[in-house]
């Protein structure tokens, strides 16, 4: 038997078996099925398998559909032979080319430039000539020859893109994948008139994602062939938007962020908790917002007792006897770097020429030190109350085995029979806060150091039962804490706060509300204050290198980060060609329509695991949703600790750092 008999047979085995069997009887649909050689839509490696009940890769991390799916979706869209269709994602040009044989014109866009050459050569050389394939951005559709009686879409997205349904004619039918990357419904969508439609389900089914832009031979951004002009990629409204800053050494790198000086609270994230870029222009910001746009409340992603000692060095203050070193908790690397001690010098040399209440203040807003505050709460009470100091200690006693490793506590916390802790912190931090309100400001720190006490324990308790609430309540907590200290500070006082991303992105906009439950830190406090108060500011990077962990509690080293993904909104800022730039999400609507489609967006704490970097670290959201402004860094170098194996001990520190 040659081999287009071969495949010959196969292919009518594959109408009759997988086609037919399953309930497509349309004559047109499957004398289309008969006619199409599908070996010739795949590479040489798959011909023998190209009339399997299977999708195959085609390259570019795209398949060609398992022909069932094909039918099914071509039923769906009802072709006449009359019709004109489009289909969005063409892959290979084997579904268009089938629906040629029962439609009068079919249209294919391709993202992939290799995928649109390889499925026009096929369809040339095949003699379909009522087929085009164009290389563009399939979101937009092809305005220049709607209406269209079908559109039919071969990639999956959360939500249907506008244009393609108003490209429909009147009676015409889409049909396309809607859901997440785990399963979609497909989806028939039929324009009932001209503002009317109406839709159904059909089958649940799995689709790779519909991605905007388009895509050239060696992977760069590409421009488009299906338009009289030319049609801007995401990635060049991008660069266009952008505005372009400085090194951050530059002296005038931070005047960009001006625009935000109004705000009341200023929120700059971060991408990972160990690159050295977001913390420097961190610094440089916050510094300038100090010195030039009064303010004087710099909260970050730290413990309350660790940062006070901090805070004591930038008021000019003598070290406290008493207090722990600061920050040697897991992980060190964050607050011990190179990168502080010039800031809170900057800090101190501010204040050193200010009274106490134009200074400003370096504060933690986070929970796990709780070891630390009780140790504070117990020296501020032995100095000014002993009888408050006896009871403290009582109250605190059954944390006190648990203070080294506050995680045994909450593990311990969940037997049967323990008692816990709750009611006695929960009095002692309502005691302190009463003093701290009514009596004397200079417990304000004790005062907090009991409400992270409280906080603690409850966290503690309910992280070993998973889900939404630990999170939320951190999230709350320091929610709190910065409420505290604006209050303290008046109704001028004006806040800083570095926190990662995960922490001040609204959580409305990603995975972490929509799909698990949760707020956070920049949501809480546009919910608070409102979205005119708060300004929330991104930061973003394509590669590098970032110190992080393997694991909870282990050593930092210096790791490669992978090149962002091409679904992501890293890439869309890599492809833009800018180095260093901020962009302002509040400005060009059009931008912003098109940065609101849903991407993927990288996520590095402490530890990161570039082997599975997709599950582990990589999310959906929506950007302009998430962020007011969003700063980008193309190539980023590690964070560095003060001392190669930090933590560590001397017998004699120089205050604050150790060196």
């Amino acid at each position: 038997m040659t081999d287009d008999a071969h495949y010959s047979a196969d292919r009518a085995a594959m109408v009759t078996r997988q086609i037919e069997a399953r309930g497509i009887d349309d004559p047109a649909i499957l004398k289309a099925f008969r006619a199409v050689p599908r070996e010739r839509f795949v590479s040489d490696d798959l011909k023998q398998s190209a009339y399997n009940d299977e999708p195959l890769p085609i390259g570019e991390d795209q398949t060609i559909s398992q022909p069932y799916i094909v039918a099914c979706v071509i039923e769906a869209a009802g072709l006449s032979p009359g019709a004109t269709v489009l289909e969005v994602g063409a892959g290979s040009g084997y579904a268009v080319a089938v629906m040629s044989r029962i439609a009068r014109q079919v249209y294919g866009i391709e993202r992939h430039e290799p995928l649109a050459n390889d499925a026009k050569d096929r369809i040339d050389t095949l003699g379909y000539g009522n087929c085009t394939i164009v290389l563009g951005d399939g979101q937009d559709g092809l305005p220049e020859h709607a209406p269209f009686d079908a559109i039919i879409v071969s990639a999956r997205t959360g939500d249907v893109p506008p244009a393609l349904k108003r490209q429909l004619a009147i009676g015409g039918k889409l049909v396309i994948p809607i859901g997440d990357e785990d399963m979609q419904q497909l989806r028939c969508i039929e324009r009932t008139g001209p503002e009317d439609w109406k839709s159904h389900d059909i089958t649940p089914v799995r689709f790779v994602p519909l991605l905007p832009g388009v895509m050239a031979q060696d992977g760069s951004p590409a421009a488009t062939e299906h338009r009289a002009t030319s049609k801007r990629t995401l990635s060049e409204m991008v660069a266009e938007a952008a505005i372009r800053l400085p090194p951050i050494e530059d002296e005038t790198f931070a005047r960009a962020f001006d625009r935000f000086a109004d705000k009341r609270i200023v929120m700059l994230g971060e991408s990972s908790h160990g690159t050295h870029e977001f913390y420097a222009a961190r610094a440089a910001i916050t510094k300038r917002l100090v010195e030039h746009h009064g303010f004087t409340i710099v909260a970050v992603e730290g413990d309350w007792p660790d940062a006070a000692v901090y805070d004591r060095y930038i008021r000019g203050k003598e070290a406290d006897r008493d207090a722990a070193p600061p920050f040697r908790r897991f992980p060190t690397w964050m607050w011990r770097n190179t990168v502080l001690p010039g800031f809170l010098t900057d800090l101190r040399e501010y204040n050193a020429v200010r009274s106490e209440h134009e200074q400003a203040g370096f504060y933690g807003l986070d929970i796990y030190n709780m070891s630390g505050s009780i140790d504070a709460i117990l020296a501020y009470l032995d100095e000014h109350d002993s009888k408050a100091a006896a009871m403290a200690r009582e109250r605190y006693g059954c944390l006190t085995p648990w203070q080294s490793d506050p995680a045994a506590y909450g593990h311990v916390a969940m037997q049967e029979g323990f008692a816990e802790c709750e009611d006695a912190v929960v009095a002692q931090c309502r005691a302190l806060l009463k003093t701290a309100i009514e009596h004397d400001r200079g417990s304000f720190s004790a005062a907090m150091n009991a409400r992270l006490v409280a906080s603690a324990e409850r966290y503690y308790r309910v992280m070993y039962h998973g889900g939404a609430e630990s999170w939320n309540l951190r999230d709350g907590h320091m929610t709190d804490t910065l409420a505290h200290l604006l209050d303290r500070g008046g109704p001028d006082a004006k806040a800083v706060v570095w926190a990662h991303n995960s922490h001040i992105g609204d959580a409305r906009a990603t995975d972490m509300g929509a799909v698990r439950g949760e707020h956070n830190l920049g949501q809480l406090a546009r919910e608070r204050w409102g979205e005119d108060a708060v300004a929330l500011i991104g930061f973003g990077t394509h590669g590098g290198t970032v110190s992080a962990a393997d694991e909870w509690g282990g050593d930092r080293k210096v790791k490669r980060i992978n090149p962002s993904r091409r679904d992501s909104y890293e890439r869309v800022c890599h492809d833009s060609g800018a180095l260093r730039f901020l962009l302002d999400l509040s400005g060009d609507a059009r931008l912003r329509d098109r940065l609101s489609e849903p991407r993927l967006e990288r996520f590095i704490g402490v530890i990161y695991r570039p082997e599975t970097e997709r599950w582990s670290h990589y999310s959906e959201a929506i950007l302009p949703r998430q962020f007011d402004a969003w700063c980008w860094f193309d190539e980023t170098r590690a964070l560095q600790p003060l001392k190669e194996h930090e933590p560590y001990r001397t017998t004699a520190e120089t205050f604050p750092f150790g060196v």
